[in-house]
């Protein structure tokens, strides 16, 4: 795919978010019904703000890429002619969205049968999206303000700023002391964020995100804004991690490989 093909499905990728946010909104710091899922780590909410912002996008995807294929948390997969699939999380961090917290935004991502090209995180009640593309450098974005992304510079694990969503991510022995290889010298760790863990990264205001457990639609949209804003993200062997699994992702690609190296010993 050439970089202009990626910038032109990011631009509809951003567009499809807002409209998603804006179905999203009314339902913000509302009572509403919440559905409990279930998943590994127990509770697991589902509301009507997820499953109409899935509705919207998939509405949108197929009216400008009908041969494309779409795979979303609410509403499953469907295939397509085209080697395209669009990777859906209406609402990542539905927690904090049913409790009125900030740290939740709307995922859509552009898989072209080998990686992720396009990825955008939303989120409406701020105004705030993160954008990349493969090829291009990612933004941030509000109204008609645009401004790069970058990591900082961080190689020694004892500078570190590491983040984590859960810490019932890691269950096993062999999880906790993946945790604990990464996060034990560091400067300190904080636990909370789902996708605004990898933006605070792609800003430069933190510089490890490790994670376990993460479904296709937690992560692709995330990859190309860290990688576009100079981050490295992988499996925790230094593979692809675009089906999801065991994450780590980084600001510094030295402390990438540094910190590889403590989870394979």
């Amino acid at each position: 795919m050439s970089p202009r093909d990626a910038a032109d499905y990011l631009e509809f990728a951003y567009h499809t978010a807002l409209a998603a946010g804006a179905a999203i909104l009314p339902h913000f710091r509302e009572a509403i019904a919440v559905e409990d899922k279930r998943n590994f780590m127990g509770y697991d909410p589902v509301t009507i703000a997820d499953r109409d912002a899935e509705a919207v996008i998939r509405a949108a995807i197929k009216r400008a890429y009908p041969s494309h294929g779409i795979h979303g948390e609410e509403h499953g997969r469907e295939s397509g002619t085209a080697p395209y699939t669009w990777v859906i999380d209406p609402i990542d961090g539905t927690k904090s969205f049913i409790l009125g917290q900030l740290h939740w935004g709307v995922l859509i991502a552009l898989h072209d049968g080998t990686r992720p090209v396009a990825g955008v995180v939303h989120q409406p009640y701020v105004g705030e999206t993160f954008v990349g593309a493969a090829g291009g450098r990612a933004q941030w974005r509000r109204g008609d303000e645009r401004r790069t992304l970058a990591t900082r510079a961080c190689a020694r694990v004892e500078d570190a700023i590491v983040v984590t969503t859960d810490p019932r991510q890691f269950r096993t022995p062999a999880e906790v002391a993946a945790l604990n290889a990464v996060a034990d010298d560091a400067r300190f760790l904080r636990y909370g964020g789902d996708c605004y863990c990898y933006t605070q990264l792609a800003m430069g205001f933190v510089d490890v995100v490790i994670e376990n457990g993460l479904q296709p639609y937690d992560v692709q949209a995330l990859i190309p804004i860290v990688e576009g804003a100079g981050g490295r993200i992988s499996d925790w062997n230094g593979g692809s991690c675009d089906q999801g699994g065991a994450v780590l992702a980084t600001g510094d690609p030295t402390l990438h490989e540094r910190l590889l190296l403590r989870l394979r010993t």
